[in-house]
């Protein structure tokens, strides 16, 4: 009966450490994922009003330009050395490996994002201007720092 108490205790104690290790690891790795979930939703209307399959709207674009700068605003932040791995993260070793590389990536996004929010397209020749410029940074960061997973 001891031996199963001193048991429990010793799992108990395990977990009350073992989960604040996890939930440090979890939490940026959560963040970048929501803030790529808002990028993704923006990217789809961009896409949909390039194509026309929505009406182009300037305060819709501008909403999509600034959910992409709130994105590179924060992404450089949530990459801290314990959330390399996890279940859910397709962050690539070479976020870790080449920091520096990293995070003139993220700089690059913040200014051309702030560069579309600022030219502020009213016609959607002007935005398609701005959000080829905000897209290729995106696709660039992928290329180079994300791991594709299979599904």
């Amino acid at each position: 009966m001891l031996q199963i108490r001193l048991l429990a205790i010793t799992v108990v104690t395990a977990a009350a450490f073992a989960l604040p290790a996890y939930a440090q690891n979890a939490e940026p790795i959560k963040q970048r994922q929501e803030l790529m979930e808002g990028n993704g939703k923006a990217a789809k209307l961009s896409g949909q009003m390039i194509k026309g399959e929505a009406e182009f709207d300037p305060a819709k674009a501008a909403e999509a330009f600034q959910a992409f700068h709130t994105t590179a605003e924060k992404m450089g932040t949530l990459f801290p050395e314990d959330s390399k791995t996890g279940e859910e993260t397709e962050a690539a070793p070479a976020i870790w490996e080449k920091p520096q590389d990293f995070q003139a990536a993220v700089a690059k996004f913040e200014k051309d994002s702030a560069t579309a929010i600022a030219a502020d397209p009213q016609d959607i020749d002007a935005f398609k201007q701005s959000f080829a410029m905000v897209a290729e940074n995106c696709k660039g960061c992928h290329e180079d720092f994300r791991i594709k997973k299979e599904k």
